[in-house]
């Protein structure tokens, strides 16, 4: 394998068109041609981290958070994102980062906090929007059943629990070929009239490519007369934070023992409590005071999140607790996401998950 492999694989689960328009994701260092050794999964790539990688034979660093976040002028040594980069390059080390791509994924960093502390009926906390694109083409009637399955096969036509979905209408198309022209049916320079049917059908954004190319090679014409509009639907798989329930209600005190235990942190910062069950919970790893509102639209009893300033707590405002659990204990488990879904794509090379703690804060 070549760590391309390893990307395909990482971007197939994560498509990287769903990350944050802010973030700087995928391979931030290295040869993506090089052969594989091993790859180890990380949330921060640091020096100890590469070192770890040396160690373990590992050329391929999968980081959760990118090591280059703004733009790098100098390669002199004098920080630490310069050195681990610097040591990275120096010994042939590729670092790749998933960031927001794995936030906004149903299965990703949310999901897996969801996972921790067992939340059922699990939803989006905010899906994105402008994410589903239309396709809407004709093609000659007896052709349709070919180029629909063609577009089924790629993941086009799925929306929520259903697949292979597309909308058909039968008609009379007309067109007329110059004398450059090379049509497959008809005569260049007479109008000809062929039965057609017009396709449509949803599909996510990261497929345009993939359903463009399915698209030209099942249609017979010279010239296909398509259309891909952007919907303004919101994507129920996609988007930032999560919600969902706990199997029975706690009150206040036994539910922030219980996130302790689950997130395995040693301290929590919340809102004062307000009396009332916990049942409905709200949860978003990293920086999550820009959801806040979406929380309390969703009347959860609890969010879950980290880097809450001052302020940011009495947007409370007695109708739902805040709980900021800190930044790295948000999202420690995404680590564990990674090593399971590679293992299972992977099994003929060493998936390593990183021992190092790269937690910055420290609790006296």
């Amino acid at each position: 394998m070549i760590i391309q492999d390893v990307i395909n694989h990482l971007e197939d689960f994560a498509p990287l068109a769903y990350a944050e328009d802010f973030d700087n994701v995928g391979l931030l260092v290295g040869d993506k041609n090089a052969k594989l050794t091993g790859v180890l999964v990380t949330l921060d790539t640091l020096e100890a981290v590469v070192d770890e990688a040396i160690t373990n034979n590992c050329n391929l660093i999968v980081s959760f958070h990118p090591i280059i976040f703004k733009g790098l002028k100098k390669l002199t040594g004098k920080t630490y994102v310069e050195r681990t980069v610097q040591k990275a390059i120096k010994n042939d080390i590729a670092i790749y980062a998933i960031h927001t791509a794995l936030d906004n994924h149903v299965n990703g960093v949310n999901d897996m906090i969801c996972d921790q502390l067992g939340l059922l009926n699990r939803k989006i906390l905010i899906p994105q929007s402008e994410t589903i694109k239309k396709l809407t083409t004709y093609v000659p009637k007896v052709e349709a059943e070919n180029l629909r399955q063609a577009i089924f096969n790629i993941g086009a036509g799925t929306i929520g629990n259903y697949s292979n979905c597309s909308f058909n209408i039968e008609g009379v198309g007309t067109y007329m070929g110059n004398q450059n022209s090379n049509p497959t049916k008809g005569i260049k320079g007479k109008t000809h009239f062929e039965e057609e049917t017009q396709i449509s059908v949803t599909f996510t954004k990261h497929l345009e490519a993939r359903v463009l190319a399915a698209l030209f090679e099942n249609h017979s014409y010279e010239e296909v007369a398509y259309e891909i509009t952007t919907l303004e639907n919101n994507n129920q798989n996609i988007g930032m934070g999560m919600v969902g329930v706990l199997e029975k209600p706690m009150s206040e005190t036994d539910f922030f023992n219980f996130l302790k235990t689950k997130m395995n942190t040693e301290c929590i910062r919340h809102s004062k409590f307000i009396n009332k069950p916990i049942q409905k919970i709200a949860v978003l790893g990293g920086s999550g005071s820009f959801a806040i509102q979406a929380a309390k639209s969703a009347n959860a009893d609890v969010y879950v999140t980290s880097d809450l300033k001052y302020h940011d707590f009495f947007s409370a405002e007695n109708s739902i607790v805040l709980a900021d659990i800190g930044h790295y204990e948000s999202e420690q488990y995404t680590k564990n996401g990674l090593v399971a879904h590679l293992t299972k794509k992977i099994s003929n090379f060493a998936i390593v998950l990183s021992t190092t703690n790269t937690n910055p804060v420290k609790y006296f």
